[in-house]
């Protein structure tokens, strides 16, 4: 006989209505996969499969309306036995509670990066009583201290160098630099100083404590955290996983001091005379920029067939073109087999389409990925699933497997970015906080700051060939943009992306001069459903570079004037 499911014990919830059903009926199911999922004025509950078996029949639609008790389904185990009742839609009850604790918070956040300060932050503007863990020894994470802004700012450095150098060819000569690194680097760290005592404070406002150290799960309401002064015990009643990621090297490298991950390449010790990047990524390609406007000569190592994977080749081009002019080597379809570490240099050899090779270099940046640092957490005493690379898989509300424990950021899967971090923190704060929220952005920009800098929003024109999709595409020169003309760099251009059916646009990607700030406009008009008349009767400013922007839109309408593009027969 067939099992049937009901709705367990809700808490104090009555007459919750359906708004998805996630399974027809026949389809198999796995223990725990949500088959229907209830939303109140104050949370979203998931109705889970008791085992893995194949549904029956619903005795639900949606917009019923259920209460503890009700029908929800039928139900055969694969065996064809009768299955266990489907385990509760709350969280399980909470194991007793440890003999002695430290902190007490509705709402810890185990992280303090982007998404985990955004995160805390608005839990507590909510009215939480907020707890953030976090191992550095100022908020911020790697992003604050020692990734995004530590990096944009010796980018700035290398820009000012580049611009300098350039403007010979214009009449202004400025002769070559001179380095100081120990400024460079204080320059550096006080930017990132500034950035995190404003976040001390922020948190000293809003009555956030924090915990300074190794946190891990003990329980599914309870955190070990290990810090200077010994261990501590934090009870809560939510939590909010933003533990983020670290870099990853291959197993063959050795451990030196002239083997750098981008934390190391960051602290500036010295600037190398021949300097390895391996990994022809954006990280890679950041810290190449720094180091080469400082004097080092660069080779790049990438697998792949193009210098950054992700992005369309015609948008990385123009980059690829001018660094190739610039960099001693870039050597695509190519791998590093082995590194030794001498006195007289890091010995690299490599196997390319001409074979294999040594050469000797001074320094060597391995930046080949990042790894989720969910296996780092203890999550299994929570019960949290983690895959087998570390990641946590979530919902739209940013609930884990267990009801009141969110997980956001680099740990729930790709892109790693602090601004898709810091948008999944709000969402998770409200929801725990028991607000109505969800992640449903359409579109998540990429930016490489380099020089041209790169940028990218929504599907790339790659993926949608490899989908079979039909699409229309428009591209606008830079060389036709007077601003660019008059800043000296033509070599960029804007690519739209449009859905043919509906001429609305899907997709962007930019190479130029301040690309990633550019690409905001793109990824508002994704999001606003805009069509091509919608931006291109946008009046821009000119001369700006955002208005390439609007030239692309008119390209594809075929009102652009600025070019003469004839009429397509």
């Amino acid at each position: 006989m067939p099992q049937e499911i009901r709705l367990p014990d809700i808490g104090d919830f009555h007459d919750v209505p359906v708004i998805e059903i996630h399974v027809k009926p026949g389809d198999p199911v796995k223990k725990e996969q949500t088959l229907v999922t209830l939303e109140s004025d104050k949370a979203t509950l998931d109705v889970p499969a008791p085992a893995d078996g194949v549904i029956g029949e619903f005795a639900v639609k949606i917009g019923d309306k259920v209460s503890q008790g009700s029908l929800i389904a039928t139900f055969a185990s694969v065996e064809g036995e009768v299955a266990s009742p489907a385990p509760a839609a709350h969280p399980t009850p909470p194991p007793p509670p440890p003999a002695h604790v430290d902190f007490e918070a509705e709402i810890v956040v185990l992280g303090a990066g982007p998404g985990g300060y955004t995160a805390a932050f608005r839990a507590a503007d909510l009215g939480e009583k907020v707890l953030i863990v976090d191992k550095h020894a100022t908020l911020g994470g790697v992003c604050l201290n020692v990734g995004c802004i530590p990096s944009k700012a010796l980018l700035h450095v290398a820009k000012t160098i580049d611009e300098a150098a350039a403007m010979g060819a214009h009449g202004v000569a400025f002769g070559a630099p001179t380095i100081d690194l120990d400024a460079i680097r204080a320059w550096k760290d006080s930017v990132v100083k500034r950035l995190t005592t404003g976040l001390t404070g922020l948190a000293r406002q809003r009555k956030v404590t924090v915990v300074r150290g190794e946190g891990a799960f003990t329980s599914q309401n309870t955190l070990r955290v290990e810090t200077a002064e010994g261990p501590r015990t934090v009870r809560f009643a939510k939590a909010i996983i933003a533990a983020g990621s670290e870099p990853v090297a291959p197993g063959f490298i050795p451990t030196d001091k002239r083997i750098w991950d981008s934390t190391a390449a960051l602290e500036m010790r010295f600037a190398p005379e021949r300097l390895l990047i391996l990994g022809g990524g954006i990280i890679g390609l950041e810290m190449a920029t720094v180091y080469r406007a400082l004097g080092s000569k660069i080779t790049v190592i990438e697998m792949m067939d193009q210098l950054m994977p992700g992005a369309d080749p015609d948008i990385v081009a123009p980059l690829a073109k001018r660094l190739g002019k610039l960099y001693d080597k870039i050597l695509l379809k190519t791998k590093v087999t082995a590194v030794e570490a001498k006195p007289e240099g890091l010995i690299v050899s490599y196997e390319g389409a001409d074979g294999t090779k040594t050469e000797t270099f001074d320094a060597m940046l391995v930046s080949v990925g990042r790894r989720p640092n969910g296996k780092a957490i203890g999550a299994e005493a929570a019960g949290v699933k983690v895959d087998e690379r570390g990641f946590i898989a979530v919902d739209r509300e940013m609930r884990t497997n267990i009801h009141h424990i969110f997980a956001i950021g680099d740990i729930v899967g790709q892109p790693m970015l602090a601004h898709k971090a810091s948008h999944e923190g709000k969402v998770a704060a409200e929801v725990a906080s028991g607000h109505k929220s969800a992640f449903d952005a359409k579109v998540i920009p990429s930016v490489a700051y380099t020089d041209p800098e790169v940028a990218w929003v929504g599907p790339t024109e790659t993926e949608l060939k490899a989908k079979g999709v039909k699409y229309g595409k428009a591209v606008f020169p830079w060389a036709a943009s007077g601003r660019s003309l008059a800043l000296g760099r033509d070599e960029g251009l804007t690519k739209t992306l449009w859905d043919e059916a509906t001429n609305r646009l899907i997709g962007c990607g930019i190479v130029g001069t301040d690309a990633g700030d550019l690409i905001s406009e793109a990824a508002l008009a994704i999001e606003m459903g805009s069509e091509a008349e919608d931006i291109g009767l946008t009046i821009h400013p000119h001369p700006t570079l955002s208005e390439t922007f609007a030239m692309s839109a008119e390209a594809f309408a075929g009102t652009l004037t600025d070019l003469y593009m004839p009429k397509k027969t």
